[in-house]
């Protein structure tokens, strides 16, 4: 457990060196934020569908933690290319335990993204039913970070290359994030697109999100922590595998 602490804790440090880094990604969700949620949100009115803003935030938030979860498989391979994940992959702790707290610490990362993203949404007009849902908010991004940081790790550690890693990721989130209703309600889709966001794991997410903060979920509460809780596990398991496997 000691070792999982210390690995999680190096995640942290090292993310919070790279302080440009953390300016940089509150550049695109405040972009969605700002031109979609004001662009949109007269539109959305007439519609009687209430305030787009709100409804867009918790989206937004979600895809700030998943560009900053997502993108944490990157790290395994830049640490093969120099050296670096040979050193910790010789040492007496096991890989499962190095691969959890790899993942926990991309985790907090992203989760601590999604916080940032949602102070500025909060400056610009987002506002909860209830500001004690805070705390089970950050809860359900934890969720959601570790879910998708599990995913990152996973495709890492099959991959060598860089590119091929932006590649795929690049092929991954966008429909991830865009299929997921974070930009739509979920309700009255045609039925092919409304199969496609059931499959999508960050729909639940970003339903998630919206219930805790707004009460307006479109699945049950406990149906999004399920799915999410079990999707998780299934690629924890297959990351740890995968892990496993890289040649040093």
């Amino acid at each position: 457990m000691k070792k999982i602490y210390i690995l999680w804790l190096r995640q942290i440090k090292r993310y919070l060196r790279a302080r440009s880094r953390i300016i940089g990604s509150l550049a695109q969700p405040l972009l969605f934020l700002l031109a979609l949620g004001y662009g949109f949100g007269s539109v959305y009115q007439e519609a009687g569908k209430g305030d787009y803003f709100n409804f867009l935030a918790p989206g937004v938030i979600s895809m700030g933690i998943l560009f900053t979860a997502i993108f944490t498989g990157i790290e395994i391979i830049w640490d093969r290319q120099f050296g670096f994940l040979k050193e910790i992959l010789v040492s007496p702790t096991s890989r499962f335990n190095i691969m959890i707290g790899r993942t926990l610490g991309g985790a907090t990362i992203a989760t601590l993204q999604g916080v940032l993203v949602m102070l500025v949404a909060f400056i610009f007009g987002f506002h909860l039913t209830n500001w004690w849902n805070i705390i089970p908010g950050i809860l359900m991004m934890f969720l959601i970070a570790t879910l998708f940081t599990a995913l990152g790790t996973m495709v890492g550690s099959m991959l060598e290359d860089m590119q091929g890693f932006q590649l795929i990721m690049n092929f991954l989130i966008m429909p991830i994030f865009f299929l997921s209703g974070s930009l739509f309600p979920l309700e009255g889709l045609p039925k092919t697109l409304s199969i496609v966001t059931r499959l999508d794991p960050l729909s639940y997410g970003v339903d998630g999100l919206r219930d805790v903060f707004l009460g307006t979920g479109h699945y049950n509460l406990s149906t999004n922590i399920l799915i999410l809780v079990g999707i998780t596990m299934l690629f924890l398991w297959l990351g740890s595998y995968f892990f496993k496997k890289i040649e040093i």
